[in-house]
């Protein structure tokens, strides 16, 4: 198959322009721009060195592509003016506190709100002069299908591994799809108006736009652009459930760096590449790396919080009322905090069922430990929702009514928007915070939680408490969550197992104030050393190394629809020259052929050769002027039994260990 060799490849270019070596000054503008060897146009070579991107003052912007802006937008329905500003709870904010000063970030995405047809010109235009951002603008029933369609049904289960079909229900969806697809070229529409192509870097976030990259390196072949997960990724097992798999795949490849939460979620992704493209990668040097028709993709991994935003939070004149206020409300108690979405995969039911096993095993914690649950708006709606809603209120009502009494309530549920500022006194005051999610991104709230902890001179004041005390946190984490492998001080817990989440949150309310300590100070010099600038800033630097051999190498655009990927050689590389092959082949004696088993002779994805393979193998070993080896890095074992019906064939298994 041509989606694993390269062996038919070049023969989609002309044999001359392989064949004939050529300098950038010998070729047109116009073709030497195709090959990726950028000339001015009197054919002086320009100078396109990648390795200064980022230090060199020539360098424009970073374009930042995502579903949503990080902008919150409000009409005024008296006056008919529109006013925006910045969101602080995005992600994307603060990404340009990595960057050096004289490097400009500009937003490309939608609005949380639909703008009229008519003023969605003058809307852009403010956006782009005022804050830096061009908005995407979807029609409304295109982007239900989107969004509400091929997102939250389809992708956003199959992420979280769910199977998102079933014969008797849910179904994929190709009407979903398209629509999908048709957003994605929208969002990299705009992404052209605004890109220098030769300077500009592109980082595009999310699940929502996993194929825009194709869309942008078929309009600009040496495109430099990263793409970042903040969804797991699900093993292959999972991920082949769905039926546009391979389109999604060839689309991230057309990426130059792809970012992922953990090791694990790259791990589960290279598998996908490798069983269903039959694609290798290796480790090298520190990166992970993947090759694609000559491309290198790298693999890149973390992400962080905004350290500059929680500071701010503690040092909010409401951050001191609001610690005053609990402390008053909870004196004498053990306060214990979980903040989580509205989303049946935070494992919330879970946890206030291991709350109620914890006050039914331990009883000594009736009466002094209440559970603050903040639950954040959810980000979508549907039954499975609200069902999520419902349990949770169902079964904090029992525990509190088995449990409390007229003053105690063991579990408050705050299910309402909470500013950070007041999410920071829960931080600043529980003795231990609970994510025990079922499966999920990275979530950065035992990082928040625990940076809260460390507090600062606002939270020492208010608390009365010395110039430097020791500062102490406890997590119980979930093992399914991004950041549990970064934590390696917190309690890890299966969240299905009540009584192992009971035994564990007894432990870590337990725990030493020393003990506590040391795993503080432990995990406050990771995350502080791993904010998002950080984040941010090695992300593009990796980004940089990417791209860097971009202007060295020549490339081909092949494919159609999603299947268009660029196909790239060295400039040294030269296509073989049948004829004079064959002819050298029939004048020889004695010829020695060696030929690589697996891509060549049999696809890794397949465990035998074909019969016309077999067939081929044949005819060459009944020459006797032939020695023909079949070079692989499987065991003798196997390789024999691929190749039992070949006479006088040589074989070369476990990469020369064995020799047949």
């Amino acid at each position: 198959m041509v989606e694993r060799s390269g062996s038919n490849l070049s023969d989609l270019v002309s044999e001359d322009s392989l064949n004939s070596p050529r300098t950038p000054g010998d070729l047109p503008q116009t073709l030497s721009t195709l090959l990726g060897i950028m000339t001015d146009v009197d054919g002086k070579v320009r100078d396109n060195d990648d390795s200064k991107a980022f230090s060199s003052e020539q360098h424009q912007k970073i374009i930042i592509v995502a579903n949503f802006l990080p902008l919150n937008a409000q009409k005024d329905k008296m006056s008919g003016k529109w006013c925006f500003t910045y969101d602080e709870d995005s992600i994307l904010l603060p990404l340009k506190d990595g960057l050096s000063s004289n490097t400009e970030v500009f937003y490309v995405g939608s609005l949380k709100i639909d703008v009229d047809v008519s003023e969605q010109e003058n809307v852009s235009l403010q956006l782009q002069e005022k804050f830096n951002c061009l908005p995407t603008f979807i029609p409304s029933d295109l982007q239900k299908q989107f969004y509400d369609g091929f997102c939250k049904r389809h992708l956003w289960p199959l992420f979280h591994y769910m199977l998102p079909f079933n014969p008797g229900g849910n179904r994929f969806d190709n009407s979903l799809w398209k629509a999908y697809v048709s957003v994605n070229k929208i969002f990299a529409d705009k992404v052209t108006e605004v890109i220098n192509p030769e300077l500009d870097y592109v980082w595009v976030h999310d699940y929502h736009l996993l194929v825009i990259a194709t869309f942008l390196r078929k309009r600009y072949n040496w495109i430099k652009l990263g793409f970042f997960l903040h969804s797991p990724f699900p093993s292959s097992e999972i991920y082949r459930a769905l039926p546009v798999r391979d389109e999604i795949l060839k689309a991230l490849l057309n990426a130059d760096l792809i970012g992922f939460h953990t090791f694990d979620y790259a791990r589960h992704f290279l598998s996908c590449c490798s069983q269903i493209l039959g694609l290798k990668y290796e480790s090298k040097r520190g990166y992970i790396k993947l090759e694609y028709f000559g491309r290198i993709i790298v693999i890149k991994l973390s992400i962080g919080i905004d350290m500059c935003r929680l500071q701010s939070a503690l040092n909010h004149p409401s951050f001191t009322f609001h610690v005053r206020e609990i402390c008053e409300k909870f004196k004498g108690k053990k306060l214990i905090l979980g903040v989580d979405d509205m989303d049946i995969f935070k494992g919330i039911s879970l946890k206030l069922m291991g709350i109620e096993q914890l006050l039914q095993q331990y009883p000594e914690f009736q009466g002094e430990l209440i559970l603050v649950q903040i639950v954040n708006p959810a980000r979508s709606t549907g039954k499975d929702v609200d069902e999520a809603r419902n349990e949770v209120h169902v079964i904090a009502n029992r525990i509190n009514t088995s449990f409390g009494f007229p003053d105690y309530k063991p579990v408050i549920i705050m299910d309402r928007h909470v500013p950070m500022y007041e999410k920071a006194s829960y931080y600043a005051l529980a003795e231990c915070c609970i994510v025990n999610a079922v499966r999920d991104g990275m979530n950065l709230v035992p990082y928040e939680y625990i940076v809260c902890r460390e507090g600062g001179p606002n939270r020492d004041k208010t608390l009365h408490i010395g110039s430097d005390p020791p500062r102490t946190s406890a997590v119980v984490v979930s093992e399914f969550i991004g950041c549990s492998p970064s934590l390696s001080g917190a309690i890890r817990v299966n969240p299905w197992d009540i009584n192992a989440f009971a035994n564990a949150l007894n432990l870590a309310i337990r725990m030493p104030s020393g003990e506590k300590q040391l795993r503080h100070e432990k995990h406050y010099r990771y995350i502080s050393s791993h904010d998002v600038a950080y984040w941010a800033k090695s992300f593009l630097h990796d980004l940089e190394h990417s791209c860097k051999d971009h202007q060295s190498k020549n490339c081909w655009a092949i494919g159609l629809g999603l299947n268009f990927r660029v196909f790239s050689l060295s400039p040294t590389f030269r296509k073989l020259n049948k004829s004079h092959a064959v002819s050298s082949y029939k004048r020889t004696n004695c010829r020695a052929l060696f030929l690589d088993c697996d891509d060549i002779v049999v696809p890794s994805i397949d465990n035998t050769p074909s019969p016309e393979i077999i067939d081929v193998l044949n005819n060459l070993c009944s020459d006797p002027k032939n020695i023909v080896f079949i070079l692989s890095g499987r065991g003798k074992t196997t390789l024999s039994e691929c190749f039992d019906q070949c006479q006088n064939l040589c074989l070369a298994g476990e990469h020369g260990y064995f020799i047949k």
